[in-house]
């Protein structure tokens, strides 16, 4: 306790770390507010009545879990930060198959501000598209539209919906710029974390009513098991050894003064976007064949996020995506390239296309069964649930929302440690290997 009552004074000692937790806080304590502000004219009466009356399916359960409340709340924010994911995806796809977003890609820093304006033009069609369908799929089907709702009120409220994801967008690149964290995956993880006090409490207020007060024991064990693993897969470092070239220094020569360098490759290189990802594009057939009776099938296998089809198909999402985004983020080719020109190279690997196929097949080798992980962790819910655990708790046992909270939580502890690092202070997970500082052996070039 002592040790925490230290680091948080430390972190207060820092003036920018300051400025920017304040900040981050002061931005999601508005995300939050708009999420409780409701549609003008929507009756929420008829939506409370709906919910209490059990008539809400699991996606729209799921999709509320993702805008903290927001989406069930019929909130100015109902459509929350998905569909800038959903557009960031698809920027992210044609990367890879259009020549001209590739060159974007490659001219730095100009060049990802226009990907980022692209994105947002395309978040803002995404949303155009997504409100109206929210409004007649969720709100009207809970009745809750109001009694003259005409042409103007749909107008208004298409606007405002809009609006109101773009403002979280907005929200959370603010916090990415001026915060402390990644915005965007904040926002999420808050919105999260806002329903896990009431989820477990319904838990435990079903295990008391029972009798059988162990069972919550075991529950909470065997979650922290698997945050465990969670924080073990997404920290897990592969370390390959580097050797750097000797130098002359007058007429001896002498290899570079230091400690024993490596290259990290992490073993979840990709992080919670695969996980993100993956999610967006589970909610798109429903969006599209709700209500339909040509897609009943698919309405029906999709909107049951317990059920088997659905997370047959989000293991494999969270597979490929896995693949795909550890493909963006790390190119073998590039780091080979940044070794030769450094004077480094993997001992017994000839330099230049001999090591960009060795950390090639190296990371695609430890990314397969770190992506099967991320997969079993996602279906985890479906696994609690059929051992008896409430569906509001059994979302939080694991899946998507864990992967999230572990990821974004760690991501941000890891900023903060390095800001407390670089004025000379004790590190916030001092004593742990949940680091997320580099040390001096490594190489920057990750």
């Amino acid at each position: 306790m002592k040790k925490f009552i230290q680091n948080i004074k430390n972190i207060w000692k820092v003036e920018e770390l300051r400025k920017r937790i304040i900040l981050t806080l002061s931005l999601i304590l508005v995300y939050r507010i708009g999420s409780f502000i409701i549609l003008p004219g929507v009756n929420y009466t008829a939506l409370v009545n709906a919910q209490a009356a059990g008539d809400q399916n699991m996606l729209e359960t799921l999709l509320s879990l993702f805008s903290g409340g927001g989406f069930t709340n019929a909130s100015i924010m109902a459509l929350g930060i998905m569909p800038y994911i959903s557009a960031s995806i698809i920027m992210q796809l044609l990367g890879m198959a259009v020549p001209a977003v590739q060159k974007m890609q490659q001219e730095g820093e100009s060049g990802r501000k226009r990907i980022n304006n692209y994105t947002r033009i395309l978040t803002i069609i995404i949303c155009a598209l997504q409100a109206p369908s929210y409004l007649t799929l969720y709100v009207a089907n809970k009745g809750a539209l109001p009694a003259d709702g005409g042409t103007l009120w749909w107008t208004q409220s298409v606007i405002v919906l809009v609006a109101g994801a773009m403002f979280a967008v907005w929200l959370g690149e603010r916090i990415t710029d001026k915060g402390i964290g990644n915005g965007i995956s904040l926002l999420i993880t808050v919105g999260i974390l806002a329903r896990l006090p009431e989820a477990f409490m319904a838990e435990f207020g079903f295990a008391a009513e029972s009798g059988n007060l162990i069972k919550i024991v075991l529950e909470i064990f065997m979650f922290m098991v698997v945050v465990l693993g969670t924080v073990l897969i997404v920290q897990g470092v592969r370390k390959v050894p580097l050797n750097t070239a000797k130098r002359v220094v007058g007429a001896r020569s002498a290899e570079d003064q230091g400690a024993r360098s490596y290259l990290p490759i992490k073993v979840n290189a990709s992080g919670v976007m695969p996980i993100i990802f993956a999610q967006a594009i589970m909610t798109v057939p429903v969006m599209i064949f709700s209500g339909g009776a040509e897609g009943g099938f698919i309405s029906r296998n999709f909107s049951d996020i317990y059920g088997f089809g659905y997370n047959a198909v989000l293991a494999l999402l969270i597979i490929v995506f896995t693949y795909f985004y550890t493909a963006i983020m790390i190119n073998p080719r590039k780091i080979s390239d940044e070794l030769r020109r450094s004077g480094g190279f993997i001992p017994g690997i000839r330099p230049g296309e001999d090591t960009a196929n060795y950390i090639d097949s190296l990371v695609s080798r430890i990314t397969f069964p770190g992506s099967l992980f991320l997969a079993f962790i996602a279906i985890i819910p479906a696994l609690a649930k059929l051992a008896g655990v409430n569906d509001a708790f059994a979302m939080f046992f694991g899946g998507t929302s864990l992967l999230i909270m572990v990821g974004v939580v760690l991501d941000t502890l890891q900023q903060i440690e390095s800001y407390l690092l670089n004025r000379q202070m004790d590190g916030l997970m001092e004593g742990t290997r949940v680091k997320g500082r580099r040390t001096s052996g490594e190489l920057s070039g990750m």
